[in-house]
């Protein structure tokens, strides 16, 4: 089967089966990768394609009550790495990504290191998770310098800064703020080191506080990402000043560096 059959079968799943934009995306980066990678055949561009429609969805955001309520649920870990997207605006891969040194408790700031497109942006810290996050981080350290006494320690970095900076990876400042309770090996490097927690397991506790906390909204993590932005809105913070927030953070308005005190995130669960 040739460009035809692959435009057929895709037009197919559009008109007749009915699937989403994003199914039949997958659909198509399937029979990419098979005739590439597995058949290694070169399959030219597919035109004329009809393409499923992306609907126009409205976002789900909780209400304060319902934030509360699906936060007091969470514990421990799980429940510093949710309070991130509510109180600081994060996507659930940034914060599990953030390294010891991109919590800066001086300034109450959070550095996202290459977030969406590859840019770095810097958010608030929200003033009720300062405390846990501190007590947080001297359990992580304790373990650290356990995984250091046993022969690991070494923490995966970027790009080549592992070439660049040999005893980086070792070092206190680039470790996980959010590690993995287990240790395992890095298939890249063959090298045993603790890589940062799973997302699915916080995916999987957050949808379980959903349920508990009686919500009917079909949400998650990205849901409190929602919610962040909304509350801000409704407590009178203009739309731009929170687009800049969410989107690129106090790099893109000196302003914000020096009076950001009074940026405020209710944050009832961790007070």
């Amino acid at each position: 089967m040739g460009v035809e059959e692959v435009r057929q079968f895709l037009s197919h799943l559009a008109v007749d089966g009915k699937v989403s934009a994003s199914t039949q995306n997958q659909a198509l980066c399937a029979l990419l990768f098979l005739y590439r990678d597995v058949l290694q055949v070169g399959l030219p561009f597919v035109e004329g394609l009809e393409r499923a429609k992306r609907p126009a969805r409205v976002p789900v955001v909780f209400t304060r009550d319902e934030v509360g309520h699906l936060l007091a649920r969470l514990t421990g870990t799980h429940g510093l790495i949710a309070g991130l997207p509510y109180g600081s605006g994060l996507r659930l891969m940034e914060a599990l990504r953030l390294r010891v040194k991109d919590l800066d408790f001086g300034y109450m700031e959070v550095t996202v290191r290459d977030g969406k497109g590859e840019k770095d942006r810097r958010t608030i810290m929200p003033g009720p998770l300062v405390a846990p996050l501190q007590r947080h981080l001297e359990k992580v350290r304790l373990l650290h310098e356990i995984d250091l006494r046993d022969g690991h320690g070494k923490v995966y970095l970027p790009y080549a800064l592992e070439r660049k900076y040999p005893s980086a990876a070792r070092e206190w400042a680039w470790q996980y703020a959010f590690p993995s309770s287990k240790l395992s090996v890095d298939p890249r490097s063959g090298v045993t080191r603790r890589h940062h927690a799973s997302p699915d397991s916080v995916q999987q506790e957050v949808r379980r506080a959903i349920r508990e906390a009686g919500i009917t909204k079909r949400g998650g993590c990205h849901t409190l990402r929602h919610s962040f932005a909304t509350h801000l809105l409704e407590d009178g913070y203009d739309l731009r000043t929170i687009q800049e927030l969410w989107r690129r953070g106090w790099d893109s308005n000196p302003r914000w560096s020096s009076d950001h005190s009074g940026f405020r995130v209710p944050l009832a669960p961790f007070a």
